[in-house]
Parts: C-alpha cells; sequence; structure tokens
C-alpha cells in the first residue's frame, strides 16, 4: 500500500492534486501538504473598505466540471452575477461597444467583421467539444504521462500542433479578417494572459471560450475551494517552503526524501509518491533534485510578469471621452495592442460576497477597480485613469507562462512516482486546466503504483470508451 505522500503546494493545483489522490488511493493515504504563503496561491483577494475582492484568477468557464464538482461536494454556491458591459478601447476611441440589447451586440459584431465573428465561434466550440472528452477519459480512469499524450487523445496532432503555433495563425486560416484579430481577439488575449496574439493557438482558444460562453465565480472567493479540499482530505498542511527533493530507495522502491525551511528552522520527510504544483523555474523557485540519474532538467521557458492594481477611486471617464462621467456606460474595458496604452484592461469589481441588496456604483461614484498591467503604473498614469483615488493596492507576479511557440511541453513524470503539475500551464492557463492536470496526475499515479498500465497513454480511447459504456 502506499503510505505517505507529498504535495508541494496548497494553491488549486495542490488541493486538488490531494483531493483526487485520496479519491483514488483511499482515505487511509497519509497526505502532508507544503505550502509557504498561503492555502489559495493566485486564488488570492484583497481587503478594500471591510469588503475583500479576488485581485486575480476571477472567472470560471461554465463547462468547467471539475471545478462544478468541488462547489458541489463542499457545499459552496455560485456568486450572484451582477450585469455589466464592455467596450474595446483603442487609445484614442472604442473600437466595440457592448449594449444591453444582445441582438445589436450581434448586429453591430457581423456589422463591423462581417463573417469572422461565426468563424471564431465555430472554430472555439470545435476544440472545446473535443477538449470535453476529457471528462469521459478520466472517469472511466485514463490517464497520461505527458501533456502531448494527453492532448493527442482529445484531438489528435491538431491539438499538439495548437501548442506550437499561434492563434493568430489558427484564425486566419479559418478565414477569421485580420482586422477582427488585431481588435477583439487581441483584447481578450491582452485582458487574460496579457499578451499578444502570438500566443498558442490552444491556449488561445480556451482564452475565448472564457470570453464567449458564460462564466460564473465563487460566493466567499474562489480560494474556498483551496481550503475546502484540503480540509476534506484531512491533509496535514505545512507552512513550510520546499528547498529541494533527493531519491533514495528501500526495497527495490523509490523513497523521495522532500527537504523544507519552516519557522522552526530546516526538517525532511520521506515519502512514496510526491506531487509538485508550483512551478520548477529558475526564476520562480530554487528547488534542487538530488541523486536522480539521469538528473531532473531544468525546464525551459520564462514567465510574463503581471500586475494588478487594485484602485478605490473616481474613474476619468474624460480619457475615454465621456466628459460626463454620469453617461459612461461600461464596467469593463478591454485594449487593443497599441504601443501608447500602459494597460491590458480594467474592471469595475464586485466584492466576492455579493448580498442581494448590492448594486453597482454609478459611473460617477467612486468604485473598486482592478487594472491589469505589465508594469506597475505610475503616479500620471493612475491619474490619467482616475480622477482621484482613495487607496490602491498591488499585486505583482510572474503570472502566466510567457507563450513563445516552438518549446516541448515540460514533462508529467519527473521519476517513477514523483510528478510535476504545474507543466499544463503552458497548454493553457485557466482554473480548470489545472483541475484536469490535477486529475491526470492522480489517475497516473494510481495506475503506474498498482502496475494498470493498460490505462495509460491508451490509443484510440474514444473508441474504447464507447464499447466500455
Amino acid at each position: 500500500p502506499l503510505s505517505p505522500a507529498a504535495v508541494v503546494g496548497a494553491g488549486l493545483g495542490g488541493s486538488a492534486s490531494a483531493y483526487f489522490l485520496q479519491q483514488h488511493f483511499g482515505p487511509q493515504v497519509q497526505l502532508d501538504v507544503y505550502e509557504a504563503a498561503g492555502v489559495g496561491g493566485r486564488l488570492a483577494t484583497v481587503t478594500v473598505n471591510k469588503q475583500q475582492y479576488e485581485s486575480r484568477g476571477a472567472s470560471i468557464h461554465a463547462l468547467s466540471l471539475h471545478m462544478q464538482d468541488f462547489v458541489k461536494i463542499l457545499g459552496l454556491k455560485h456568486r450572484r452575477e451582477v450585469a455589466g458591459k464592455s467596450a474595446i478601447f483603442s487609445g484614442e476611441h472604442f473600437v466595440l461597444e457592448e449594449t444591453d440589447w444582445y441582438l445589436l451586440n450581434l448586429f453591430r459584431l457581423w456589422w463591423h467583421y462581417g463573417i469572422s465573428f461565426l468563424r471564431l465561434q465555430m472554430w472555439v466550440e470545435e476544440v472545446m467539444e473535443k477538449f470535453m472528452r476529457i471528462y469521459k477519459y478520466q472517469a472511466h480512469g485514463y490517464a497520461f504521462s505527458s501533456l502531448e499524450e494527453l492532448l493527442r487523445s482529445l484531438g489528435g496532432e491538431a491539438f499538439v500542433n495548437m501548442t506550437q503555433r499561434s492563434v493568430a495563425e489558427s484564425l486566419l486560416e479559418v478565414g477569421v479578417t485580420q482586422r477582427f484579430v488585431d481588435d477583439v481577439i487581441a483584447a481578450v488575449l491582452r485582458s487574460s494572459y496579457g499578451q499578444s496574439v502570438l500566443v498558442p493557438a490552444f491556449a488561445g482558444a480556451m482564452s475565448l471560450a472564457g470570453a464567449q460562453g458564460s462564466t460564473w465565480a465563487v460566493e466567499g472567493g474562489n480560494k474556498l475551494v483551496c481550503s475546502g479540499l484540503l480540509k476534506l482530505t484531512k491533509a496535514n498542511v505545512i507552512s513550510a517552503r520546499v528547498t529541494g527533493i533527493s531519491l533514495h530507495s528501500s526495497e527495490g522502491r523509490a523513497l523521495y526524501q522532500v527537504h523544507y525551511e519552516s519557522a522552526e528552522g530546516q526538517g525532511s520527510a520521506f515519502y512514496d509518491l510526491v506531487v509538485v504544483t508550483t512551478p520548477l523555474h529558475p526564476s520562480r523557485s530554487n528547488f534542487t533534485f538530488d541523486n536522480f540519474d539521469p538528473p531532473v532538467a531544468d525546464l525551459p521557458g520564462a514567465f510574463q510578469p503581471s500586475v494588478t492594481s487594485v484602485v478605490h477611486g473616481y474613474l476619468n471617464s474624460s480619457y475615454f471621452g465621456f466628459p460626463d462621467p454620469k453617461l459612461f456606460p461600461f464596467t469593463s474595458i478591454l485594449t487593443t495592442d497599441t504601443p501608447e496604452l500602459f494597460f491590458h484592461a480594467m474592471d469595475n469589481i464586485c466584492p466576492v460576497n455579493v448580498s442581494a441588496a448590492f448594486r453597482r456604483k454609478q459611473p460617477q461614484e467612486a468604485a473598486v477597480w482592478r487594472v491589469l498591467s505589465p508594469r506597475p503604473l505610475d503616479k500620471p498614469q493612475l491619474k490619467t485613469l482616475f480622477r482621484s483615488y482613495y487607496s490602491v493596492q498591488v499585486a505583482e507576479w510572474p503570472t502566466y507562462p510567457r507563450y513563445d511557440a516552438a518549446k516541448a511541453l515540460p514533462p508529467v513524470v519527473l521519476h517513477e512516482s514523483l510528478f510535476y503539475l504545474s507543466g499544463v500551464e503552458w497548454v493553457a492557463s485557466s482554473m480548470e486546466m489545472t483541475a484536469v492536470a490535477a486529475k491526470n496526475v492522480a489517475l497516473l499515479a494510481y495506475n503506474r503504483w498498482h502496475q494498470q498500465l493498460d490505462k495509460i497513454d491508451q490509443k484510440d480511447l474514444m473508441h474504447k470508451v464507447k464499447t466500455e459504456l
């Protein structure tokens, strides 16, 4: 039997991994979860005027089945939707504005961009439809030892290629116009990944699915999913920073020694199985692997710095061409890829607890805005966006992979029972992608431990699953 298992990191990846490991290996598995900062990872909140607001990781796609499940199992609720309109700003004027009237929005898109809008929708739907096969495979206990194999099982070589070529190239190929790519696609990718239309097609498709589908969030904050899953699995959360892992063997099996630093000093512990869910990246963690032969390679790639500023203040609507703030109709502003624009997107955000009596602030009132930018905003930039403000809270972190195409995807298996979760972000970065990867790692660990090799990297799964039903 598997004795203790360790999970490094208590963000969504870590807490979902702990939950799925227990689901597959059974309740007798002793789970240690190491976390240096705080449970929830990037799903952090900030407090303004005694109210909490999401500083990141804000929306979850309606088709996110694992996230839906977590919310159900934990007895959490969907946050009440507060309607608002978005627009895309070019630095000089709005290139696209949403209205209250859905048909008029469609007509405007159609009028501006012709059939491009439909072609985009068909392209995204086709990708999502194939991606949804993962839930069937996982329900049948199938796992994949690499991200390439996982993608191949869903959409063949075409899916693997989508991690190597840009979303712009893929969309132009299916007949979407350059203008639509520059105005609309660029704005969506800037607001989600803080990057351009050169991000890979697969990551782009996932981000675009979120932009056109219905999305939701957890009442009380998305990070409640993490603390809830850890509580449910009765995992032992250790406040410590893991500094490295060294390999030992006992009775022919690999044994992993996890080294850590906590407030009490340095320590270590032995495990049969380890899942690393923090980015193994020279810039992100100075993590050492000892006694591994061949050695665990350094992972390539870099991260995109991104800054979130939560500002409580009065919007300077005249910067956006509305001298009278009362008439400013938008709660969310996306931007095109214009050199002089210093921010990627900004939205008027609601607190994580939305009561029935809650109403959005009028545009002339002070409101809480979240501004996403590549670098911290300086005083003149804040003064450009806001007439005046009470407070600014800045969170700066390397959030997303810098999606340079033509890199191999990171490995999932680092050693026999040593797994790496965060590599999935190089395919696409979203809460659901992380949950899918956590379920895959748990199944992979279980199938390898019990030598069920027919459940790993199976070819022609669509056919197999159909005949099993």
